[in-house]
């Protein structure tokens, strides 16, 4: 018996995500219940050369993953770029600011950036959180920001 063709019919637009609303304060996580665990990673989600991958946990449930590559890119040239991803149940809660932070800390790098959409409002506020800095640039059409490992 052949398949079903699960295709969307042509014409027919891929609807846009919900912006993710923060969670009210009883529903925040406590940072404390956040950890990272060191992983492989892929070819271009930290497991290449100078990268670095960790799966995010609260508590005992996978909240996401976040990575650490090695990229060169303009306008900064080589540097490391810092990716996250959560999973839905997790955004909005406070986990993706302890895990930049977490992250931040346990890299080899003094310089982290990250590179997001000017849009992604929730995603630049947890970089804020965790210590990353705007960093100003005409000739980039995403957000930038630095975070700098304090001695």
């Amino acid at each position: 018996m052949p398949k079903p063709d699960r295709r969307r019919p042509a014409g027919r637009a891929t609807p846009k995500l919900r912006p993710v609303a923060p969670a009210p304060p009883e529903e925040r996580v406590s940072a404390a219940d956040v950890r990272l665990v060191r992983g492989k990673g892929g070819a271009k989600t930290g497991g290449g050369q100078g990268g670095e991958a960790w799966a995010i946990f609260h508590k005992a449930t996978r909240a996401g993953r976040i990575y650490i590559n090695w990229i060169d890119e303009p306008p900064i040239g080589p540097h490391a770029s810092i990716q996250i991803y959560l999973n839905r149940q997790s955004q909005g809660r406070g986990v993706g600011r302890t895990a930049y932070r977490l992250a931040s800390e346990k890299s080899q790098y003094d310089t982290i950036y990250a590179h997001m959409r000017k849009s992604n409002e929730a995603s630049r506020r947890a970089a804020v959180a965790a210590g990353y800095e705007d960093v100003p640039s005409a000739d980039h059409s995403q957000c930038l920001m630095r975070w700098v490992r304090q001695e």
